[in-house]
């Protein structure tokens, strides 16, 4: 089975564990990846991580940065050259890349496919609304990341089978727990992602400047916000308090994750997203940190009953989560082995991969059912 894979998520090193495991499951794969990914978030460099069994290889990407606009110009070069029978457009169907990437494989014979996490009903403007049209007619089949996001398709009247799989798993043995629990004093509270308002990173600042045990706030990521919450952080007078790590390499993000007592997703919904899935929680629960999140979008769902959640906006209920959990390390500790029995459970690489495979499986079949149905079980995921 030639599979082509075009993703600009894959510049991280740790993602591409999931090709490793596509590979190892009979898939003759290849991976195009841009050489780097510019966002609001910063500069994400290529990673060469997980590298066995299939190529990976780095291909010219026009208007880097621009997430509906961005497309490839040598795709379909590459695409006649390689001759695959699955062509998997790593992005949403509204981009210009996935309607370039869907018709260069539409002309090699190849079937199509794509991703999409957006769980928010939304209705497009021109071109992008007649992209998502023409991308939703010509594939067959499509991955949600999550179960919101397929009511989306279906609301949408994509007529294709729909399989609810998370883009990315985690890969347990790289994130695994420490092998003894960092200093009780001070209380380490993490966060990993954007530093952009939507993260709500105000609000985690906010819950720990009232906080009365001693405690640290690790922030590991960049972007847009990052100067006005440095200059939030001194103005509430926990500038010492709080450690500014910058962006840090996917290989570098399991030890950052065994330092840290808790760790915080904090997002807050706005008119146009909420959280489609919260990728960091699975990590650090798969490196036995309690996790907290808002009840933005799937964080909920991501969570279980493995961890907490708090109203989105509410520093206040943010906080009470943080000091319950500071004071009581019994607690941390079963959660910490809730949450990590859960990404195992739901939440690994090698799971995403066979689903992977397993789609890839049932387009070559020839399957077009014309409704939208999901894999029994995967309601949670």
């Amino acid at each position: 089975m030639r599979v082509v894979m075009v993703s600009k998520a894959l510049v991280v090193g740790a993602y591409q564990r999931k090709a490793e495991a596509l590979a190892s499951r009979g898939v003759e794969l290849t991976v195009l990846v841009p050489a780097y990914w510019r966002d609001r978030r910063g500069t994400q460099m290529l990673e060469r991580a997980h590298t066995r069994g299939y190529t990976l290889r780095t291909v010219p990407l026009v208007w880097n940065g621009s997430y509906h606009l961005h497309f490839y110009p040598t795709l379909p070069r590459e695409l006649a050259r390689l001759r695959p029978q699955v062509v998997h457009m790593d992005e949403e169907p509204y981009n210009l890349a996935t309607w370039l990437g869907v018709r260069a494989a539409q002309r090699i014979g190849a079937r199509p496919l794509f991703f999409t996490w957006q769980n928010l009903l939304r209705r497009y403007p021109p071109p992008f609304r007649w992209f998502e049209r023409a991308v939703h007619r010509a594939c067959p089949m499509a991955i949600a990341g999550s179960q919101a996001a397929a009511q989306v398709l279906a609301a949408k009247g994509y007529p294709g089978i729909v399989r609810v799989i998370p883009q990315f798993g985690v890969d347990p043995t790289r994130f695994t727990p420490a092998a003894s629990p960092p200093e009780t004093s001070p209380f380490r509270i993490g966060y990993a992602g954007g530093l952009i308002p939507e993260k709500g990173v105000d609000l985690l600042l906010r819950a720990c400047a009232g906080l009365e045990v001693d405690w640290q706030l690790l922030l590991a990521g960049e972007g847009s916000a990052a100067r006005s919450l440095q200059a939030l952080a001194q103005e509430l007078g926990i500038s010492p308090r709080v450690r500014w790590l910058g962006r840090l390499s996917s290989l570098e993000m399991p030890d950052f994750y065994r330092s840290l007592h808790v760790l915080v997703l904090p997002s807050r919904p706005r008119p146009n997203w909420k959280e489609q899935f919260g990728r960091v929680l699975v990590e650090a629960m798969a490196c036995g940190i309690p996790v907290v999140g808002s009840r933005s979008g799937e964080i909920p769902h991501v969570i279980g009953q493995a961890g907490w959640t708090f109203p989105d906006g509410d520093p206040e209920a943010l906080r009470r989560c943080l000091e319950r959990l500071a004071a009581d390390p019994t607690l941390r500790e079963r959660l910490a082995q809730e949450g990590r029995a859960r990404a195992l459970a739901h939440f690994t690489m090698d799971q995403v991969a066979e689903r992977t495979a397993e789609v890839y499986r049932l387009l070559l079949s020839g399957a077009h059912t014309a409704h939208v149905q999901d894999r029994p079980g995967c309601a949670s995921l």
